[in-house]
């Protein structure tokens, strides 16, 4: 099975923020006023934007055979670079993604940028 995740500017992936326990499993989440904020491009009106999230915990996304990652912007560079170079913790949830055998991450160039 393949897991298909993007990146938080923050670190996070799924709706698992900072903090989230790497053994989590599926959960509801409030989500973070970033989180929302980042989401309301996809809704007419900022009223409509979700509050609340379903999103397979950090122990569920690493139960995958594969994973795929992906990020696009400079505005993902910082968070690209901890994913990578960082140490392991649950302040950048992403960074356990190194304990992994099967990632395959993909960026442009800006998100690439402060990569080493």
């Amino acid at each position: 099975d393949t897991q298909i995740l993007g990146i938080g500017n923050n670190g996070h992936i799924g709706f698992n923020e900072p903090g989230t326990p790497f053994d989590s499993q599926t959960h509801k989440v409030k989500l973070t006023p970033a989180t929302i904020n980042a989401n309301a491009r996809f809704f007419t009106s900022s009223k409509d934007v979700p509050t609340e999230a379903y999103t397979m915990g950090i122990g569920s996304i690493l139960q995958a055979k594969h994973i795929i990652l992906l990020a696009f912007g400079e505005q993902k560079a910082d968070a690209i670079n901890k994913m990578v170079n960082g140490k392991i913790t649950t302040a950048v949830p992403a960074s356990v993604l190194q304990k992994h055998p099967n990632v395959t991450v993909i960026l442009d160039e800006q998100a690439a940028s402060k990569l080493a």
